[in-house]
């Protein structure tokens, strides 16, 4: 929910630290990638730099997402 929140009204830098964290501490927290993909329907535009993709924080939660899930073994903040 706090998530969430953040996301309709916080700055995006709130909202991308609270995803960070979310996903680094819980063993799978998948929410945070819906809830970008929410935020890039709500609030995205086409962005030129990368070929007009529209749903750009969404594909960078996606794969901060797989990221973490492959190293997570490796962080101390994983909950065994």
């Amino acid at each position: 929910m706090i998530l969430l929140i953040s996301i309709l009204f916080l700055p995006i830098g709130v909202s991308v630290l609270l995803a960070l964290v979310g996903m680094a501490y819980f063993s799978f927290y998948l929410e945070a990638v819906f809830l970008f993909f929410l935020s890039d329907l709500l609030y995205g535009v086409k962005e030129a730099r990368l070929f007009n993709v529209v749903f750009v924080s969404f594909i960078a939660a996606l794969i901060c997402f797989i990221i973490l899930e492959l190293l997570k073994k490796k962080l101390r903040l994983h909950r065994q």
